[in-house]
C-alpha cells in the first residue's frame, strides 16, 4: 500500500521533458534560486550537472523547477511521507469506563491506562456508566472524574467538562502540547 502512494505521488511530477511550460524558475538541489530561464536551458544544465529537472510548483508563474537527482528526489517524497503517516497517528481518541462505585485496583488500573494514552499523545474520554438504581448517585460520578483528573500526574487539557449523555457520564481530557510547554516557558523567560 505504502509503495502504491509513493508511485502515485511520483506520477503527480512532471519531470524533465514532461514539463510544458516555455519559461521556468529554477532552483539548485539545496533548494536555492538559480535564475529563471527558458525550459531548454535549464535542461542543457541539468544534463551538464547530470541531474533531472521536476517541476516543484506547476501553478506558480513561472512554474518551478527543482535541479535534483531523481533517485534522492524519491527518497525526499518517501521520507516525507513517512512522516505524515506517522504524524497522523497521534490524534486518536481513546476511552476509558469507570463505574461510580468502582474498586481502588480497578481504578489504578485504568489510571495507568489513561497516562499512557495521554504519553502516546492521544486524546482520552473519561466515561462512567450508570447502572439502575446508581443513576441516583450521580454525584459519585463526577467525584471519580476529578479524581481521575487530579491523579494523571501530567499537564493536561480538560477538552469537555464533565456532561451525562443518557446513562454516562463523560469528559474529555487531552495532553498540553510541547509547543505550547516551550511557547510559555519561553515567555516566562521573557518577562524575568
Amino acid at each position: 500500500m505504502f509503495k502504491a502512494k509513493l508511485k502515485d505521488i511520483l506520477d503527480n511530477w512532471k519531470i524533465n521533458q514532461q514539463i510544458r511550460a516555455d519559461k521556468v524558475r529554477v532552483l539548485d538541489t539545496n533548494k536555492k534560486l538559480v535564475g529563471i530561464m527558458t525550459l531548454k536551458e535549464a535542461l542543457e544544465k541539468c544534463q551538464e550537472l547530470g541531474l533531472d529537472l521536476v517541476e516543484i510548483a506547476p501553478k506558480a508563474n513561472p512554474p518551478v523547477v527543482r535541479m535534483i537527482e531523481l533517485g534522492k528526489f524519491k527518497y525526499e517524497q518517501e521520507k516525507r511521507l513517512k512522516k505524515e503517516k506517522k504524524g497522523a497517528k497521534g490524534g486518536e481518541t481513546k476511552e476509558i469506563r469507570f463505574s461510580p462505585f468502582i474498586a481502588e485496583a480497578d481504578f489504578q488500573n485504568r489510571l495507568g491506562r489513561i497516562r499512557e494514552f495521554l504519553k502516546d499523545g492521544n486524546k482520552v474520554r473519561i466515561v462512567v456508566k450508570f447502572k439502575g438504581r446508581q443513576m441516583g448517585s450521580k454525584n459519585f460520578g463526577y467525584d471519580i472524574i476529578k479524581r481521575v483528573i487530579a491523579e494523571v500526574g501530567m499537564e493536561i487539557n480538560v477538552d469537555m467538562e464533565p456532561k451525562f449523555l443518557g446513562r454516562y457520564l463523560a469528559s474529555v481530557i487531552s495532553p498540553l502540547n510541547k509547543v505550547k510547554k516551550e511557547g510559555e516557558n519561553k515567555n516566562a523567560e521573557n518577562q524575568n
